[in-house]
């Protein structure tokens, strides 16, 4: 009886923090970047530090860059905890600490602490984001190492507050223009400025970005040839699309700057969800949503003709994304996905039919390889009407 009790209470409380959060909207046309430094510079003392933080900041590859690194340094034994944003299908997934997503008692725990610590003005004008930004920090609390993982931004993302050890830098490319510039120079200028101390420049595709990151280490600088080989046949092993090489290759720098040793056992039972994950026979999900992550997706799959089901966010260009996929795609089904940022479908199928791609709305998948594509919001709602 008392078991039962309790989790009634555990839910009851729940219930609370799901109230809370459906208050704020997730998504703002214009941010004010001074709520969440000085919001966190009123009550940062209140917090227990972790012992090192490690930034990643980039276009693509954040989230598949720092699981490998949070399960690498958790499988060496110690204490680990990985922010990413957003979720798939539960909240949870967003605060993953040492070896997995946070149970239901210490986000709570958590929470409850945010509303008595957290002055009124702040609980009603931080973000969704920011909110939850310093909820995982809260959690973090026990860590030898917190792997911060940026949201859309740089110097002015909710992650950038924190004091930093190091900073990873993934691919940068076009993406939320309307926030960090029309320009790859704009962009990158603001995503680097986040860059406290130390960083590793990770694979790039514009010019402009390797010129501006010269000072900085390499991530190939830190491996030899063998080594390179071994992350390599360590991908294909574990059958990962190819293009995550470079982002465990970016992680283990980080190790190597550590000065801790390169073994890949310690990434042993690693699970990278929704990149370009097979779920079924002829299934694969990714939750990739612009030209960069469309680009790796052609490269993956070339030479073949598949079928995608895609639908994306009205910010997006995906009239260029089509355009890139159009060679790979036998037939595009367009999902409906209920949330404000989501394409009207009839525009996209305008879109598709006018590039002559095959396109109708989607009811369900044929018996052909299918790849769900295009949002976060695109591979929830697929799983759950699966």
């Amino acid at each position: 009886m008392k078991g039962f009790i309790k989790l009634k209470r555990m839910g009851e409380i729940e219930l609370k923090l799901n109230e809370f959060l459906n208050q704020k909207p997730l998504f703002y046309n214009e941010i004010d970047y001074d709520r969440m430094p000085n919001c966190w510079n009123s009550i940062k003392n209140s917090f227990k530090k972790p012992k090192k933080i490690i930034h990643i900041i980039g276009t693509n590859g954040k989230g598949s860059t720092g699981r490998f690194l949070a399960t690498y340094l958790y499988n060496m034994g110690y204490k680990v905890g990985h922010y990413t944003s957003p979720h798939i299908q539960k909240f949870n997934e967003r605060i993953w600490l040492n070896g997995k997503d946070i149970d239901d008692e210490s986000l709570q725990k958590a929470h409850q602490f945010l509303q008595n610590t957290i002055s009124k003005k702040y609980l009603q004008t931080l973000s969704y984001f920011e909110y939850t930004t310093i909820l995982a920090m809260r959690c973090f609390g026990n860590c030898d190492y917190v792997i911060l993982e940026a949201g859309l931004g740089g110097e002015k993302d909710a992650t950038s507050v924190f004091d930093i050890d190091l900073t990873l830098v993934t691919p940068i490319d076009y993406d939320h223009q309307s926030f960090l510039g029309n320009t790859i120079k704009e962009i990158a200028t603001t995503k680097l400025n986040a860059i406290q101390k130390k960083a590793i420049i990770g694979k790039q595709i514009h010019d402009e970005v390797y010129e501006m990151t010269k000072k900085y280490p390499f991530y190939l600088d830190y491996f030899d040839n063998y080594e390179i080989q071994d992350i390599r046949n360590f991908i294909k092993k574990n059958n990962f699309a190819s293009y995550l090489a470079d982002n465990l290759a970016l992680s283990l720098s980080a190790v190597i700057e550590e000065e801790l040793p390169f073994d890949l056992k310690y990434l042993k039972d690693i699970e990278l969800k929704a990149r370009l994950q097979k779920i079924d026979k002829n299934i694969y999900i990714d939750v990739g949503h612009n030209p960069l992550a469309a680009r790796a997706i052609v490269n993956e799959f070339k030479n073949q003709k598949i079928d995608i089901v895609y639908n994306t966010y009205n910010d997006k260009d995906y009239k260029t994304i089509l355009e890139i996929l159009k060679p790979i795609i036998d037939k595009l089904f367009i999902i409906d996905v209920k949330n404000e940022r989501i394409v009207n479908k009839n525009d996209i199928i305008k879109t598709a039919k006018e590039l002559e791609i095959d396109v109708e709305e989607y009811t369900k998948t044929r018996d052909k390889i299918t790849l769900v594509f295009g949002s976060f919001s695109v591979v929830e709602k697929f799983l759950n009407e699966k």
